[in-house]
């Protein structure tokens, strides 16, 4: 087996590298002074099971030709199998025509993933599980939920918790955490009038004097989270609580976060997380190396890797 890492996400690969006692194999990712992006595997690779490591989180296009440039060099090598481990699937919220003459991008870099060259897919909450047909190739879409329920039941293990879903859509998320600690569930009804804007409409479920933890696969502006917040307090909730997957965290988000009323935003390191993540007082980071690392080493023996969720 070898571990090859792009750059999106250099300490979650090292950490995943440090779990599976394995060191990342020999690799150059570079740029040209025009920024064509480079690549060269500095060890042989012929006849190996290679996993690349590479999320395609922001700047996208760049991080996405890495691991694009990546699955050919190792193709071309003669790697034995080439699986694109993706934490954070990038493009994954263009799952659908949202109008007409629109693009399902999410299908498109699935394609150009395949294309490529990589044999298998490894990813972890993807926006939109149907995603998982976007590929012709085996993809398994791993659930951050076992991560996020061992931190619950350790920082939270007193208190009157109740699982919120931030939205409609997010149920079945919701609903799946919450049955595994056994919790109650209600919903944020919101209307979205435009991309990035949200407005909370209504609460459906009494959170008066629980511990609300909002959960979702993502956040990006931080709107939706910040507004759910506001919501939930004004009907009775005793604090607030995030639990997200992947930290898109763009623009003013952090900003956002920082002077609203959650207690605390838990994120995993699915994106590396910036300096002002790591230094915000109310956003907490999650590693999921153990996670990933455990689901690459189960890949690589041919073994179940369902059976890491139940």
């Amino acid at each position: 087996m070898k571990l090859v890492a792009g750059n999106s996400n250099r300490p979650l690969a090292e950490a995943i590298a440090t779990y599976l006692d394995t060191p990342l194999a020999r690799c150059v990712v570079r740029r040209f002074a025009d920024k064509e992006i480079f690549v060269e595997v500095q060890e042989n690779v012929r006849g190996e099971d290679v996993f690349i490591i590479q999320s395609t989180s922001a700047p996208a296009n760049d991080h996405l030709m890495e691991l694009l440039i990546l699955c050919d060099a190792l193709k071309r090598a003669s790697a034995r199998r080439i699986t694109a481990v993706i934490p954070y699937f990038g493009y994954a919220r263009q799952d659908r025509k949202p109008g007409p003459r629109t693009p399902i991008s999410a299908k498109l870099v699935a394609n150009m993933i395949v294309r490529a060259g990589a044999d298998r897919v490894l990813t972890l909450d993807l926006h939109a599980g149907q995603i998982q047909g976007f590929f012709d190739i085996p993809t398994d879409n791993l659930f951050a939920a076992p991560v996020m329920v061992s931190d619950i039941t350790e920082v939270m293990a007193e208190d009157n918790v109740m699982v919120v879903s931030p939205d409609v859509g997010g149920v079945v998320r919701a609903r799946g955490l919450a049955k595994r600690i056994d919790a109650p569930l209600a919903i944020v009804d919101k209307r979205r009038e435009r991309p990035g804007e949200s407005e909370v409409m209504n609460v459906i479920g009494d959170v008066s004097g629980h511990s609300c933890i909002l959960v979702d696969d993502i956040v990006d502006s931080g709107g939706t989270l910040v507004n759910a917040a506001e919501a939930l307090l004004k009907q009775g909730a005793k604090q607030v609580t995030a639990y997200i997957t992947h930290g898109v965290l763009s623009g003013g988000a952090i900003a956002r976060v920082m002077a609203s009323q959650l207690k605390e935003l838990v994120i995993t390191d699915s994106i590396m997380p910036s300096d002002a993540v790591v230094n915000a007082h109310n956003i907490r980071v999650l590693s999921i190396a153990p996670l990933l690392g455990e689901a690459i080493a189960r890949t690589a023996e041919e073994k179940s890797v369902s059976s890491l969720f139940y």
